[in-house]
């Protein structure tokens, strides 16, 4: 007979959709009915005062994220299903049970296509998912205008400049922060990097440089992390009309954590509002 997961474990699920919707506020992005939040905030109150009695509680809550494919106009639907009962016979629960989702056929993609997607999707890490499905899809996409552009060339010269935005759940390895610094200048890229929950990486130049970075700094500078740790989810991307703010590729954390009074290794997306504010980007962290 399946349960309510206990309070603490609850708190962790509650947890991961809190990350979800503050990785994508822009209306339309998360879809949440009325009646999911509502259960949410009540299960939210229980976990705080676990002594009242638990509310009614559905088995899963269901979610849809329209999850942006880097290098176009395209989105994809992730279907995202989160446990609220378990049914182990243990009496006490490690950790919460795993989120399940599917994807969404597109008119972009074939059911082939999107099979062949979904076969390979990580299971256990649902940001990890996210940068599988748009690596994935833009691999498709790109192959597919090949196919019918042949004379197009990516890396042919003067391509626009664009800024894209990443996310990092978390980011504090200075080592890891120092290469994305350092390896920015071979690929023409300026912007920052900020650490901290969540962490934040800006870029600006061609868009194929960018991909290409992302992909270089995925497999060799971070060749040694698991996959399932190499959390980082494209936010947006900006292509009309940018011009580069940044002069080069800076590391932001310290001054930011001098300037909001915080530990420097904990973002504070208030300063860091602020600090974009000051260079002409102000409320481009909301998209």
């Amino acid at each position: 007979m399946a349960s309510i997961l206990p309070p603490d474990i609850m708190a962790l699920q509650l947890s991961t959709i809190d990350l979800l919707t503050a990785m994508f506020p822009t209306p339309g992005e998360l879809d949440i009915p009325t009646s999911t939040t509502d259960c949410i905030d009540r299960l939210r109150n229980w976990c705080e005062d676990p002594s009242s009695a638990p509310p009614d509680t559905p088995a899963r809550l269901d979610l849809a994220v329209r999850l942006p494919i880097p290098s176009s106009d395209q989105i994809i639907q992730v279907n995202i299903i989160v446990p609220l009962q378990h049914t182990s016979s243990e009496t006490e629960l490690d950790e919460p049970p795993p989120l399940s989702y599917t994807l969404r056929q597109p008119e972009w993609l074939s059911r082939a296509e999107l099979a062949s997607i979904s076969a390979d999707m990580p299971t256990d890490d649902i940001l990890s998912a996210f940068q599988y499905i748009q690596d994935t899809a833009c691999a498709h996409l790109t192959s597919s205008s090949s196919s019918t552009n042949p004379t197009s060339n990516p890396n042919q010269p003067n391509q626009p400049i664009i800024r894209a935005w990443f996310y990092f759940p978390s980011l504090s390895t200075r080592e890891k922060r120092d290469d994305l610094v350092r390896t920015a200048p071979s690929y023409s890229l300026t912007g920052f990097v900020l650490a901290g929950k969540p962490g934040v990486l800006c870029l600006e130049g061609e868009s194929a440089r960018i991909d290409a970075y992302m992909k270089y700094i995925k497999t060799h500078s971070w060749g040694d992390i698991p996959s399932h740790q190499k959390k980082v989810s494209e936010r947006f991307r900006q292509t009309e009309a940018v011009e580069r703010v940044f002069a080069d590729m800076q590391e932001i954390t310290d001054s930011l954590g001098e300037r909001s009074g915080q530990r420097a290794n904990r973002g504070d997306m208030q300063a860091l509002e602020a600090w974009l504010g000051a260079r002409g980007l102000g409320r481009r962290l909301r998209g």
